[in-house]
């Protein structure tokens, strides 16, 4: 074929297209309804069914709306169950909202330092675009969510309820990005004028104070106490008073944080197995915990996966929601589309090749609370609880089967406890630096 596409070219396409009459059908179908209905796999119904061998009480499904805190709301869901158990409750809901001021105040200060570290660069480099790109979007990764929780605690969702810019993130996002890139212009035409760091620090806490007032006056300010009261399962009162966020964590949450840590599963070649990472830039608070990883094979991610389970203990993960995945019957599986015979064509990239070339990465976090074992202990499907509500999937739980996993899960995070000796050195040694706009350093949302 020549540079472009002639008149005969186009003839033959469409000579080609008509010479099977199943291209008609496909046509008809998919201009009344879409590609997905036409395409949907209705057998999955009778496979994927919601009943696990290996399954965890959970709450009552949350919400995140229109918001990309699904990072938050998986870290709270596991989170949450502590505070059941401890106090025999049948349901609550730890704060949302709360976590989401902290982050964007963290945020806002993490993107103004690292304004400061790269005053040397080209405002067209990659590197300052890319800093300048989403500076506190609502996405972020576990080690981030602990980073939050370390420094401020968790509180219930009655003591920091939502409101309509916790709920629905967009005008807020754009107005305090919109602000700290005005910020970072000022920071970097001072600097060029010879101001000091110290100088420019000055003028960052009055930055801050500008993102702390547009944060309080949206989200409400975050509570230093609070009073809790419910009832537990035998319906006895419970009234807990004038706790703090970090008390209310240390008592009634009990996690050791720093016992849980991120595996991910990215078989690209310039990421071998058995060894950690890091992503430059990528972080919340400037002095918290690095985000860190193991990278390992599929096969070790749901062994780690089915050992906590099997101790009733939920799994936060990550993974591309948006593949292969139907939300009114909330199914995840490769075969949820046959778009291959629909379209008489083959999709044909394997989980690395996707990553390399930017087809998929990880885009939303859910919670594992149960999995499917045959005879000879292997999984078949997995029990999901997502953060959409409760009009989609089963309740708002999803299905997921074994293949998915396989091919569209990127990072789960577990108690230590569960890797082998070998494991652990290898997460605890130094890591290796990815790039910022790795696929690796992409953010749940």
């Amino acid at each position: 074929m020549k540079p472009y596409i002639s008149l005969y070219d186009v003839e033959t396409f469409e000579k080609n297209f008509d010479k099977d009459s199943k291209n008609q059908v496909a046509l008809n179908a998919v201009t009344r309804v879409g590609l997905d209905e036409a395409s949907v796999n209705n057998s999955l119904q009778r496979t994927l069914t919601h009943n696990f061998n290996i399954e965890i009480e959970g709450g009552k499904v949350t919400n995140q709306m229109r918001s990309g805190r699904c990072w938050m709301f998986a870290a709270t869901n596991v989170m949450r169950l502590e505070v059941m158990k401890n106090l025999n409750l049948d349901n609550m809901e730890l704060s949302q909202s709360y976590p989401l001021f902290w982050d964007k105040l963290e945020k806002s200060n993490f993107f103004l330092e690292n304004i400061m570290k790269t005053l040397d660069e080209n405002v067209s480099s990659r590197l300052l675009s890319y800093l300048l790109k989403d500076p506190l979007g609502d996405g972020g990764q576990w080690d981030m969510f602990v980073n939050i929780v370390k420094k401020y605690g968790v509180c219930p969702k009655s003591a920091m309820p939502e409101t309509f810019s916790s709920s629905y993130t967009l005008r807020l996002d754009k107005l305090l990005t919109t602000k700290l890139r005005e910020f970072a212009s000022y920071l970097r035409s001072e600097a060029s004028k010879g101001a000091k760091l110290v100088t420019l620090r000055g003028y960052k806490e009055k930055m801050m104070d500008t993102i702390y007032r547009i944060l309080a006056i949206s989200l409400g300010k975050p509570p230093l106490t609070f009073t809790y009261e419910t009832r537990d399962k035998k319906k006895n009162y419970i009234s807990i008073k004038d706790i703090s966020p970090k008390d209310f964590f240390a008592k009634y949450v009990k996690l050791d944080l720093d016992d849980y840590v991120s595996i991910i599963n990215a078989p690209t070649a310039d990421k071998p197995f058995n060894r950690s990472f890091t992503v430059k830039f990528l972080g919340n608070v400037t002095d918290g915990k690095p985000v860190r990883y193991l990278n390992l094979p599929i096969a070790e991610l749901k062994r780690l996966v089915i050992d906590s389970l099997k101790e009733n203990n939920a799994v936060w993960f990550g993974s591309d929601v948006g593949q292969y995945s139907t939300k009114d019957t909330g199914f995840l599986s490769a075969a949820a589309y046959d778009y291959q015979d629909l379209l008489s064509t083959e999709f044909k990239m394997d989980k690395a090749t996707r990553l390399d070339y930017g087809e998929s990465l990880m885009t939303h976090a859910m919670t594992f609370t149960g999995v499917d074992l045959d005879d000879n202990h292997n999984p078949t499907r997995w029990k999901v609880e997502n953060s959409w509500g409760d009009k989609t999937g089963n309740l708002g739980y999803y299905v997921m089967d074994d293949k998915w996993f396989d091919q569209f899960t990127y990072q789960i995070v577990i108690n230590k406890k569960y890797l082998t000796k070998d494991e652990l050195k290898q997460y605890e040694a130094d890591p290796i630096e990815l790039e910022p706009w790795d696929p690796m350093g992409s953010l749940a949302l």
